[in-house]
């Protein structure tokens, strides 16, 4: 197996994080979402001095990636209700890990412009995952046990605060833009198990893995 990387933008409720866990476990490779967010916080929280004595330790232990495997997963859904502030600072710093994970090993990263930030390397794959709303909500009802109203309102604050994020981290490219990704997916027409499929066939076109490498149970 080469080493490459598979992003993933997706809609809320659509599947697409469920969809890229089913990948990296197929695959025998590591899921990267909130747990980027969750270092670069720390980091951030360093002053200068001690970001540095710890950026020394991660390099020599093989990078970010072992510092990730001890920080806890992120829930199934999280919704985002709050309005999109910029933090140059921290995307710096996600930036960074973005950048290390891919230097050191395959993986799969969810969110966090990673296509953007990745995007002049020729070992990534990204994907976009959307949905019908309808299909969204249902999904989004069941996972998070909430009625439909909220359900409405969580996906149009949640995917609105995306798009604010992307656009303004990408300088003004927006998020559902399919000239972004490789492939983009509707998770209710292709089904979110077939989804997964699709991806691997088009890693194995790439070349970016062998059919020996999937792990797919029958």
């Amino acid at each position: 197996m080469k080493r490459f990387v598979v992003t993933f933008a997706r809609g809320f409720g659509s599947g697409g994080k469920e969809i890229a866990s089913l990948l990296a476990k197929d695959l025998g490779i590591h899921c990267y979402e909130n747990r980027i967010l969750t270092l670069a916080s720390q980091m951030s929280g360093l002053d200068e001095r001690l970001f540095q004595e710890v950026n020394e330790k991660v390099r020599e232990h093989g990078g970010f990636s072992s510092f990730m495997r001890g920080l806890p997963r992120a829930r199934s859904y999280i919704a985002r209700t709050e309005r999109f502030t910029s933090d140059d600072e921290l995307f710096g710093y996600q930036c960074e890990i973005i950048r290390n994970l891919a230097d050191q090993e395959s993986c799969v990263i969810v969110g966090k412009c990673a296509d953007y930030v990745l995007r002049d390397r020729e070992n990534v794959v990204s994907v976009y995952i959307e949905a019908p709303r309808s299909f969204c909500v249902q999904r989004t009802m069941e996972h998070m046990g909430v009625t439909e109203k909220v359900a409405h309102a969580t996906i149009s604050r949640t995917d609105q605060y995306r798009a604010d994020y992307y656009a303004y981290y990408t300088h003004g490219n927006y998020w559902t833009n399919p000239v972004n990704y490789d492939m983009t997916l509707n998770s209710e027409k292709v089904g979110i198990h077939d989804c997964v499929r699709l991806i691997e066939q088009y890693l194995l076109i790439k070349e970016f893995v062998d059919a020996d490498d999937i792990q797919a149970e029958a």
